[in-house]
C-alpha cells in the first residue's frame, strides 16, 4: 500500500515540476483535447467530478491562459471550454499519466489476473470502510473499473468464470 501511494506522490510531483499542473488540471486538459467541444457539465460528468471542482479548476486554468470558456450562442445557459496553443503545447510536453500507465499495463494481464487484482482492491477498500469514497480525481480508472465490474457488483460472470478457472471453486456471482 505505501508503494502505490509513495508512487502516486511521486508522479505528482514530477507532473507538478515539469509542468506546474496538477494530475486533475492535466486530467481536465486532455479531457478538453479529446472532446474537443465541451460543456462544464459535460467535462464534470467525463471526468467524475462536481461542476464547481471543474468549475474551480477551470478558473486556475484561465488564469494561467490554457483554457478560455464561451457562453453557447444556441443555449446561454451553456458554456465550452476550449484549449489554448499553450495548453496543446503543454499537453506534449507533458509526461503519461499514471493511469494511463496503469491502464495499459493492466489491460495486458490475462482475464484471471485482472479478476483477482479487482477482488482484492475491493476487499482492501473494504476493509478500510473507504469502499464508497470516491478517488477518481487522483487516478480515474475510466474503462477499467466500467468495462470489468460495477462497483456493487464484486464479480461480474465473466470474471467469475475466470476466478473458478484458477481457484477450482465457483463464487458467487451477483
Amino acid at each position: 500500500m505505501r508503494r502505490v501511494i509513495r508512487a502516486t506522490d511521486l508522479h505528482s510531483r514530477h507532473l507538478v515540476k515539469t509542468t506546474g499542473l496538477t494530475a486533475p488540471q492535466i486530467l481536465l486538459l486532455q479531457t478538453i483535447r479529446n472532446k474537443g467541444e465541451v460543456t462544464i457539465g459535460e467535462l464534470a460528468s467525463e471526468i467524475s467530478l462536481s461542476q464547481a471542482t471543474v468549475t474551480t479548476i477551470l478558473d486556475r486554468l484561465e488564469k494561467r491562459d490554457l483554457v478560455f470558456r464561451v457562453r453557447s450562442k444556441e443555449d446561454k445557459r451553456k458554456v465550452h471550454a476550449y484549449l489554448t496553443d499553450q495548453a496543446i503545447e503543454t499537453l506534449k510536453e507533458a509526461p503519461i499519466p499514471l493511469q494511463d500507465h496503469f491502464a495499459r499495463e493492466f489491460s495486458g494481464l490475462k482475464m484471471w489476473e485482472q479478476t483477482m487484482i479487482i477482488a482484492s482492491l475491493q476487499r482492501i477498500a473494504h476493509m478500510m470502510d473507504a469502499q464508497d469514497i470516491d478517488a477518481s480525481p487522483v487516478l480515474d480508472v475510466g474503462l477499467l473499473d466500467r468495462q470489468h465490474m460495477a462497483v456493487d457488483q464484486p464479480f461480474s460472470s465473466q470474471h467469475a468464470a475466470s476466478f473458478q478457472d484458477i481457484n477450482n471453486e465457483k463464487p458467487e456471482v451477483t
